[in-house]
């Protein structure tokens, strides 16, 4: 199939919506499919053999710098029309997303749609509430052109649901069981970590660092847990507020780590920690337990669609600082729990790969098309 793609967010970028995103590129290539990417900013000009297309933006400022906001031009349906595509792939409708659903949309070209964030709590937590009603209504609007859309969990498909969305089904999770494995440990990454205390039990947190994530629920754990190192790893638009918050405490911050640090930092956690409550997935939960690692995540969103509570982790009342304090609390103390759990988790990330994944969506993509043929109208 031709199948071209339009994204809010791209490598350089680092998060799962742009993970998801390349390890389906990776797949596809593998597959003998054919990709063209739109994308904002300054991304690479290719990706798997596939071209990118830069479009110009301008950064989010002074609510979240690490976004790129696209100005779309005519210039991106022209190349579009070259294109040819069999289908018009867009995640995450919003802006230069939203300008792919209306040109495929104007085209009468196949539309699929997926829904990654929580576009609406996100506009809540960056103090711009005024726009979450516009928010979700923009979203649904673009999601109803779309012949397939789909969620990355059970719990966001019922979201999309309560927003009007319709026709929506379930794009299966995967993760990359083989770079994220319990063998990338590292003594170096495990002392860097624990800022030198590697016999001290280490709870990790891996992602961005912004409001959303929720990363002040860990702070009764990090003040209260003495014997527990926590680390996070990531940055973002509250990387300076966490680390004044968390001064004083047995905290690291490494900022963004890549390819085999990140996998060694997964691996030498002897704990996950997930507070977030909008995530749609949570994909570092489940590279976390393919590395081994035992989740402590928020009962919210996608992360109860990652592992079973009790069996690969814990999951907690959102926002309830003690009960996060006092899961952690369990883990660390007790390492015959901990293995039982890594084990567990890591068993059941092996049951979800890439290659599995893109092929149902590849058959989303083929109904999307023979539904265009069908009804001839969205």
């Amino acid at each position: 199939m031709r199948i071209a793609l339009f994204t809010e967010v791209f490598t350089p970028k680092i998060d799962g919506v742009v993970t998801r995103l390349l390890r389906t590129l990776d797949a596809l290539a593998g597959l003998g499919h054919e990709a063209l990417v739109f994308a904002p900013g300054k991304p690479p000009c290719e990706y798997a053999g596939f071209e990118v297309v830069a479009v110009r933006g301008v950064s989010f400022r002074p609510w979240y710098p690490e976004i790129t906001v696209a100005l779309p031009t005519p210039a991106i349906g022209r190349r579009l029309e070259h294109f040819r595509p069999d289908v018009v792939h867009a995640l995450n409708p919003a802006w230069l997303t939203g300008y792919g659903v209306l040109a495929a949309h104007r085209r009468r070209l196949p539309l699929l749609a997926s829904l990654h964030t929580q576009l609406a709590a996100y506009t809540a937590d960056l103090h711009l509430s005024a726009l979450t009603p516009i928010a979700d209504r923009w979203v649904t609007t673009l999601h109803n052109m779309a012949q397939v859309n789909l969620c990355t969990s059970p719990q966001m498909v019922e979201r999309a649901h309560s927003m009007g969305i319709q026709r929506v089904s379930l794009w299966p999770k995967a993760v990359d069981t083989h770079a994220f494995r319990p063998d990338a440990y590292t003594t170096r990454m495990r002392t860097l970590l624990t800022n030198g205390h590697p016999e001290a039990p280490l709870a990790v947190y891996v992602g961005r660092l912004s409001p959303e994530k929720n990363l002040d629920d860990l702070l009764e754990a990090a003040r209260t847990l003495p014997g527990v190192r926590f680390a996070f790893v990531g940055s973002g638009p509250a990387a300076e507020h966490l680390a004044s918050l968390y001064a004083g405490t047995n905290t690291v911050f490494t900022g963004y780590l890549h390819g085999e640090e990140l996998a060694a930092a997964y691996a030498a956690a002897d704990i996950f920690c997930f507070p977030s409550t909008t995530e749609t997935l949570g994909l570092a939960g489940l590279e976390a337990m393919a590395s081994g690692t035992p989740v402590v995540g928020a009962d919210a969103g996608g992360i109860p669609h990652l592992f079973h509570d009790g069996i690969e982790g814990f999951l907690v009342t959102p926002h309830d600082r003690g009960g996060f304090s006092r899961r952690i609390a369990e883990l660390a103390d007790d390492p015959g729990l901990r293995s039982r759990m890594g084990q567990a988790a890591r068993a059941e990330a092996e049951k979800h790969s890439w290659i599995s994944a893109t092929c149902r969506l590849v058959e989303f993509y083929e109904q999307a098309v023979a539904t265009m043929g069908t009804s001839g109208t969205r």
